[in-house]
């Protein structure tokens, strides 16, 4: 299982807007309910800063068809005032994360 985070910081008068565009791709793994898939977005303490946690099999391309993902890509480069930043991870170990998917 591939296992990714992505953290940028967006301008702070686009946050509601960026929260917007992140609400619409739930909405839309909701409908589609991708097999393999675990994802959790994060906004940090100052406001501003994002942190998205992927968990998937395969390409993880699911997530990068929907068009809410694309839509909220689409111009992050003009929101963000830090751009992003991927690592990919290696679990060590977890307790209840992400707890279960369908009640999310």
């Amino acid at each position: 299982m591939k296992q990714v985070m992505v953290r940028y910081k967006v301008k702070p008068e686009r946050v509601e807007e960026n929260e917007e565009l992140v609400r619409a791709v739930y909405d839309e793994l909701r409908s589609a309910a991708p097999a393999g898939l675990r994802y959790a977005t994060f906004k940090q303490a100052d406001g501003v800063t994002f942190v998205h946690v992927a968990m998937h099999e395969g390409d993880g391309g699911a997530l990068t068809r929907l068009p809410a993902f694309r839509a909220f890509q689409r111009d992050l480069g003009d929101r963000a005032e830090e751009g992003p930043v991927v690592s990919e991870l290696e679990q060590i170990g977890a307790f209840r994360l992400l707890g279960d998917a369908a009640a999310q």
